[in-house]
């Protein structure tokens, strides 16, 4: 039979495929977490996620710099709170002295230019774990939100580019908007996790912050795993309220979510490569059932094909080392 059209045609040489490639993935893609402890010259490996660490802020700021002249653009910070320093109210969040507002400054100031993102939640500062305050065994969202909303002004003071809320709480994204329109900060941006399900995945980032809920689970704010619309309308809802970019969370089971997302908004959609879609890369890459490097590739990959403009994972130094070699 006569072959009127050979799709392998397409497919056979590395430079023909790369010609063709319908996406491409760069360093400029990726924000990196950075898990920031107190403390001088510390360094701790998460047991649940090999090869990842939780620095001190010097520490902190050397890795930023490297991830820098890697071609890195964005970090996306979280702060180890002090036990000492936990209440049910959260108001080390926003003391302007406090490690997260030191962090920003530090980091702006050695990297002018990296973008720099900050986590806007209450569960590292609350007693609970928590994302938000607690009343009688209910995570009430209306004073939540005025205690995020100090927050979120609190790291624009200290010269965040963008607060990351990552709560879950209704209304909270206009709450912020508002805020820092009011005290004049017009350039500080907004990424909304607009679709943050409540997921088992989270286990070993938990164990980073020592931030697991000390009561019950994260159901009544974060999403049913099973609902797909319900993420449109949260994502419509973050981008309405003022939202600059929109985050799905987690990643990999999730890429149906990505792409309904992406396609619903008309602002950049990021998602999060979570802790445990990392920690079982990194495990079935050491009892050798898998090649680490090309499964970081696929996966970072199959996030930008589905929708993703920006993607958050713990891979972003290992992957900007691979494709710039």
């Amino acid at each position: 039979m006569f072959q009127m059209r050979r799709n392998r045609i397409l497919r056979q040489s590395p430079a023909i495929r790369a010609m063709v490639a319908e996406t491409i993935l760069t360093p400029d893609d990726f924000i990196v977490p950075l898990f920031i402890d107190e403390g001088v010259g510390q360094v701790h490996e998460i047991p649940s996620m090999p090869d990842y660490y939780r620095r001190s802020l010097d520490g902190a700021v050397n890795e930023v710099k490297e991830l820098w002249s890697l071609g890195i653009k964005c970090v996306l910070l979280f702060i180890k709170c002090s036990d000492d320093l936990k209440d049910n109210t959260g108001k080390e969040a926003w003391n302007p002295d406090g490690l997260m507002q030191r962090s920003i400054k530090a980091i702006k100031e050695a990297v002018p230019e990296m973008v720099v993102m900050t986590d806007v939640a209450l569960d590292p500062y609350s007693i609970y774990g928590h994302d938000g305050i607690v009343d009688n065994g209910e995570i009430v969202n209306d004073p939540t939100v005025e205690a995020l909303v100090r927050m979120s002004l609190s790291h624009a003071r200290a010269g965040a580019d963008f607060v990351a809320p990552s709560d879950m709480m209704d209304g909270r994204i206009g709450a912020i908007r508002s805020a820092l329109e009011k005290d004049g900060f017009t350039k500080t941006g907004i990424m909304a996790y607009s679709a943050k399900y409540a997921s088992c995945f989270y286990g070993p980032f938990r164990d980073a912050l020592d931030s697991a809920p000390g009561f019950g689970d994260k159901k009544t704010y974060q999403m049913d795993y099973a609902n797909r619309t319900e993420a449109v309308k949260e994502a419509l809802m973050d981008v309405e309220e003022g939202a600059d970019i929109v985050m799905v969370k987690p990643g990999l089971p999730y890429l149906d979510i990505l792409r309904e997302v992406k396609n619903a908004v008309q602002v950049p959609v990021s998602v999060y490569n979570i802790s445990g879609e990392y920690a079982m890369i990194k495990a079935a890459s050491r009892m050798g059932w898998i090649d680490e490097n090309k499964a970081i590739l696929e996966t970072l990959t199959s996030f930008k094909r589905a929708g993703a403009d920006l993607i958050a994972t713990y891979f972003a130094k290992e992957a900007a080392k691979l494709l710039n070699a």
